[in-house]
């Protein structure tokens, strides 16, 4: 178990490196539209780049916090069940919702999306807008977030797993092993 366990620790550590780069991009994009708002109003000029800089940072946001947001275990769920029961049986639940719906849609989208960054990519695909940007590194994010979630996912999974199996797990007080009471 040790060895999933480091790389587990591995790929947290990759996420969160990433979810730190989100953060960032949310202040260039904060940054980028102010600087773009002014620039259009106060001296009436305009660039499709910055409006589409901002479109990229966005997608960056999103797509290379999500892993971070998962290690967090601050993602969105439907409580309707998974409040009213115990820790055990929220592990259980996170486990078969890791296998049977994260994990193989992740798998599917990446999958979906490497040949959309390719194609852009190897066409070096520009925007259609006068003044615009190139269009693949936006879309290198979408296989990227994807991967990204594949591997926080099979972390996440190995944790669960570790703490049913009574070994310690660092860094998640949820993850962290609670002896049954007596």
């Amino acid at each position: 178990m040790q060895p999933l366990l480091s790389f587990s620790a591995a790929v947290d550590w990759v996420s969160t490196r990433f979810g730190r780069l989100a953060d960032w991009m949310v202040l260039a994009a904060c940054t980028v539209s102010a600087g773009n708002a002014f620039i259009r109003y106060g001296i009436s000029v305009s660039s499709n780049a910055w409006l589409e800089l901002q479109w990229y940072l966005f997608a960056g946001m999103v797509m290379l916090g999500a892993s971070y947001t998962l290690l967090r275990n601050e993602h969105v769920r439907v409580d309707l069940v998974y409040g009213w029961v115990g820790h055990r049986t929220r592990l259980y639940i996170d486990i078969f919702g890791f296998i049977f719906f994260v994990l193989p849609a992740m798998c599917l989208l990446l999958y979906m999306t490497w040949p959309f960054f390719w194609d852009s990519f190897m066409r070096q695909e520009g925007s259609p807008n006068a003044g615009g940007i190139l269009r693949w590194p936006v879309k290198l994010i979408l296989p990227l977030g994807f991967l990204l979630l594949v591997l926080q996912g099979l972390s996440e999974l190995i944790k669960r797993i570790a703490v049913l199996r009574g070994v310690p797990v660092k860094g998640n007080a949820f993850l962290e092993y609670k002896k049954p009471e007596q």
